[in-house]
């Protein structure tokens, strides 16, 4: 059970940084944020904090799985 919360919470860790554009450099993210619309950019920010939030929560819950 670890193992599977382990893993839900690492990728959801990486779908919020990828979401966000935490992994891009300067030039990517002008060229992100030029290209897209207010709604896209919208929808982009939602899924990726929804994403890192159940990532955040898995992850809490798996180390509490491993220390009690």
């Amino acid at each position: 059970m670890m193992k599977l919360f382990l893993i839900v919470g690492i990728v959801g860790i990486m779908i919020s940084g990828i979401c966000i554009g935490a992994w891009i450099d300067g030039q990517q993210q002008r060229a992100n944020y030029y290209s897209e619309t207010t709604e896209q950019r919208k929808v982009r920010t939602k899924v990726g904090i929804y994403a890192g939030l159940i990532g955040m929560i898995c992850l809490g819950i798996s180390g509490l799985i491993y220390f009690f």
